[in-house]
């Protein structure tokens, strides 16, 4: 029987179906994060469905920002995650992800937002060179100066240990992110000192401008004008190190990480501090409570000075005086008569007053002001042993660039 059944034209091609496939394929570039599922593990790597014509590949290396051994520490067949595309299409048409890299974004975030809430962070050392000891803050790498280091163990001891750290530097364009083993400790023992307070030290330093003196755990500085009222040509013919000392707080810079100390203040006798050290000692707490007084007093007066230059009238509210009402056929006195000259001298001299202080608006220079190259560099190496410093200068958020801080790796 022959069948004379005929072939429908469906009018519809492998041409055409190409061209839908090319028409609904989605346009995809490097640097988007889109959405893909695991459908096939490989010992070094991972095929992921984008939705692309081929199969995305996913390195082993861009599994984590942390080490990955095996792909199947990180992700599960059928799991569905976000994907950061790395590269264009190879040539045979596939794209390469990456998890890592939006880790890598997602740290930085993470470690900005710490650094503005000046917040204290624990992490462990893994490893020590020249300059330092190196930690790992939400998976990136920091670097903490030897300088920012505050222990008595060798820095090599330090591997495997948690520390308590707080961050210098946080730059990603420049992948460097610093921290400070010291100021966390600093700040820590701040919470628990006081201005005015007394405490006994002993001698950890001795430098042309000043002694750096231990009080628990933390550095102070006692700086060459507050050993005593006598003029000393150097702190060594005072101090020696090791020295047991009394000595008072005067100032305490947190957000710095300083710590200044005194001994001038707790003299009873100008120059007792070189001719008679015990007494000093004998009456500190003593003195201590005679300076806290002082201040109070000054605070006082300071206040009071403040409170009436505020309630005073201002120059404006006292001149303005009620005009006194002029007759209509009254006769203008001689006075009157010149008050329009002197009027028009007056305005002459306005006019020709030079007030450049007032109408400029660049901020005056002031002392330890950044300039632009301390924004862009690193923080400046710690020369303090070669300058003169200032009664309340303690260093200690100085970076050596000796210390070859260590940037984070992508």
């Amino acid at each position: 029987m022959v069948n004379n059944t005929m072939t429908k034209d469906v009018g519809f091609t492998h041409e055409d179906f190409a061209a839908l496939l090319d028409k609904y394929d989605y346009n995809f570039s490097p640097g988007d994060v889109v959405a893909g599922t695991v459908f096939n593990l490989e010992p070094n790597g991972a095929l992921i469905d984008i939705g692309a014509k081929t199969a995305a590949y996913l390195p082993i290396q861009e599994m984590s920002i942390n080490r990955v051994d095996n792909p199947d520490e990180v992700l599960q067949p059928n799991e569905t995650r976000e994907f950061f595309i790395l590269s264009d299409e190879n040539e045979e048409g596939q794209l390469t992800l990456s998890i890592r890299r939006i880790e890598y974004m997602r740290a930085w975030e993470r470690v900005r937002q710490l650094q503005a809430e000046d917040a204290t962070v624990l992490s462990n050392v893994f490893a020590t060179n020249r300059g330092g000891a190196l930690v790992r803050i939400e998976g990136l790498r920091g670097f903490i100066p030897g300088s920012h280091i505050s222990t008595r163990k060798p820095k090599e001891e330090l591997v495997g240990e948690d520390l308590p750290l707080k961050f210098l530097e946080v730059d990603e364009d420049r992948n460097r992110l610093v921290l400070s083993h010291r100021r966390a400790l600093v700040e820590r023992k701040m919470n628990r000192l006081e201005v005015g307070e007394v405490v006994t030290g002993a001698v950890r330093g001795i430098k042309p401008y000043g002694a750096f003196i231990d009080i628990g755990g933390v550095s102070g500085l006692l700086h060459i004008s507050e050993i005593s009222h006598d003029h000393i040509d150097t702190p060594h013919s005072v101090l020696n190190v090791n020295d047991e000392l009394k000595v008072m707080i005067i100032d305490l810079d947190a957000d710095r990480g300083r710590i200044s100390l005194s001994t001038k203040q707790l003299e009873p006798e100008a120059g007792a501090m070189v001719k008679n050290r015990e007494m000093v000692f004998a009456q500190a707490e003593e003195m201590a409570a005679k300076w806290r007084e002082q201040q109070l007093h000054q605070q006082q007066g300071q206040s009071q000075e403040t409170a009436a230059t505020e309630s005073a009238p201002t120059s404006t509210e006292t001149s303005e005086q009620p005009q006194q009402p002029v007759a209509p056929n009254a006769e203008a006195t001689p006075a009157a008569v010149e008050a329009p000259a002197a009027t028009a001298a007056t305005e002459a001299a306005v006019e020709t007053t030079e007030t450049p202080a007032a109408v400029s608006t660049e901020p005056e220079a002031t002392e330890g002001s950044p300039t632009p190259s301390a924004v862009e560099e690193p923080p400046a190496a710690d020369h303090s042993e070669d300058r003169e410093t200032t009664p309340q200068e303690v260093a200690t958020d100085s970076v050596s660039e000796e210390e070859n801080p260590v940037s984070s790796e992508l």
